[in-house]
């Protein structure tokens, strides 16, 4: 759809002169869709640090997840205190991959129950990822310290659930190049000395560095179970589904599309991949919820859709034709669903082919009169192309 059909369908949702030309800025789309040209197959090829964490989860199976977590995330052998980041011991096992064994401050993660720790893999569009299922929240708070404030107190919002980790420098993988490195002897050796390796392998940050989940079992979207009309357990269960397919959508957007943000699009995508896997079908008025819009045209405070409102962030005017955007967005999307993938699980492939059908237009796109019927011809060309050999 071109800037003028966009900001028409602004217009029509109450947008100002001004309104529309804001909103048309905040909602650029910045996924590489040339990249989908280059898809050969799905789900996308494992990373190779999958080759690492495949054993670790079996052996998960057998000795506890919070066992085997802790011998290869150094991390969890601190505790979460004021200045623990700038510690010495802290930085000696988090950057310089010294084993915290050997540590004086390392006296260990506070995890009160560790069998409320799980570890998985899990089939993503983008790959197999590893994810940690936290079934506490005391827990899940603690993970969530150690792992993305440096074991610092820093506050968890309640709303959050899920906790996606990437770039982490994995010194267990490190430490078995190193071993091999040495194994080999010098002549088969490519470098000389153990830092001349180290510098080739920075060169490769795919040799050393992971990308994990972090899910909690808690309401999605704080959403409690008897809004929903759902017993507590199911929606517990359903809400973990929610999640994690959720970040598997941003994993595949950020991995082949090169672009994961905090903007409406982005959420439309994630949110319809995670709700769809849960139900079995894409369901409008699950998404207006979690977004604050079930009463529409009122906003509900506090409603997920205020995190996206942008940097800076959008005037009250055009933030509410925002919520006028997504909310209309969402019945296209139950429509696509309907019509093109039905009721019942879908497979990985019909996963892809719907993030990326979605990722393929803008948020105005989606919230136009004809926005369902767009997404389904995209659908339909995507599906032909990967059918026919040439690529998603």
């Amino acid at each position: 759809m071109s800037w003028e059909l966009q900001a028409g369908v602004l217009a029509d949702l109450g947008a100002s002169g001004s309104e529309v030309a804001e909103l048309l800025a905040y909602g650029e789309n910045t996924f590489d869709l040339r990249a989908l040209a280059t898809v050969r197959e799905l789900p996308l090829p494992d990373e190779p640090f999958i080759e690492f964490w495949a054993p670790r989860v079996a052996e998960a199976r057998e000795r506890g997840a919070a066992a085997v977590l802790r011998e290869h995330l150094p991390q969890l052998h601190f505790p979460i205190r004021s200045g623990m980041s700038a510690n010495a011991d802290y930085l000696a096992a988090t950057r310089r991959g010294v084993p915290p064994d050997i540590l004086p401050e390392a006296t260990g993660l506070d995890l009160p129950h560790r069998e409320r720790i799980g570890l998985e893999l899990h089939l993503s569009p983008a790959g197999h990822l590893p994810v940690i299922v936290v079934r506490g929240r005391e827990e899940f708070v603690a993970l969530v310290q150690a792992l993305s404030a440096r074991n610092e107190p820093r506050p968890v919002a309640a709303a959050q659930g899920a906790l996606a980790v990437s770039g982490y420098v994995n010194w267990s993988r490190i430490r078995a190049r190193r071993e091999a490195w040495q194994r080999a002897g010098r002549s088969a050796r490519e470098t000389a000395t153990w830092e001349e390796e180290m510098a080739r392998l920075k060169a490769r940050p795919e040799s050393y560095q992971d990308r994990f989940v972090l899910l909690s079992d808690g309401p999605y979207s704080a959403v409690p179970a008897a809004e929903m009309g759902l017993g507590e357990e199911e929606w517990r269960a359903l809400s973990l589904a929610i999640r994690r397919d959720h970040e598997c959508a941003h994993y595949f957007t950020r991995r082949l599309l090169g672009s994961m943000r905090n903007r409406l699009l982005d959420e439309l995508i994630a949110d319809y991949a995670g709700i769809a896997a849960a139900a079995g079908r894409f369901r409008a008025d699950w998404l207006r919820r979690f977004l604050g819009l079930e009463d529409f045209p009122r906003l509900r405070t506090g409603g997920r859709l205020e995190v996206y409102r942008g940097e800076p962030p959008l005037s009250d005017g055009a933030f509410r034709v925002l919520a006028a955007v997504a909310h209309a967005a969402a019945a296209s999307l139950e429509r696509f669903d309907q019509a093109e993938l039905g009721e019942g699980p879908r497979t990985v492939v019909e996963q892809a082919l719907a993030i990326a059908t979605i990722a393929s237009h803008r948020a105005e796109d989606l919230a136009a009169p004809d926005g369902a019927a767009a997404l389904g011809s995209t659908y339909r060309e995507l599906v032909r192309r990967f059918d026919a050999g040439g690529g998603a």
